[in-house]
């Protein structure tokens, strides 16, 4: 399944929409991208499977706090 791992963000379902008006379903996928991240406390590469959002999420925080927030998240839900 498609999921961010920092921000949770998962496919959508909306309908695609013909010239004729006619609808079907479609899926609407996250912007997903395996990237490596350095961890200074850890002193390794992390690999992650993240949005567009979830990296600039990281660059914001920093690779700890966002991990940490995620991890924060996924209790509460």
């Amino acid at each position: 399944m498609k999921v961010c791992e920092i921000t949770g963000k998962v496919a959508l379902v909306g309908n695609n929409v013909s010239h004729s008006n006619k609808k079907t379903k479609r899926r609407f996928s996250p912007n997903l991208k395996t990237k490596r991240f350095w961890s200074e406390e850890e002193g390794r590469w992390i690999t992650l499977k993240v949005s567009a959002a979830g990296m600039k999420t990281i660059n914001k925080k920093g690779l700890a706090n966002a991990m940490k927030e995620a991890a924060a998240a996924k209790i509460i839900y």
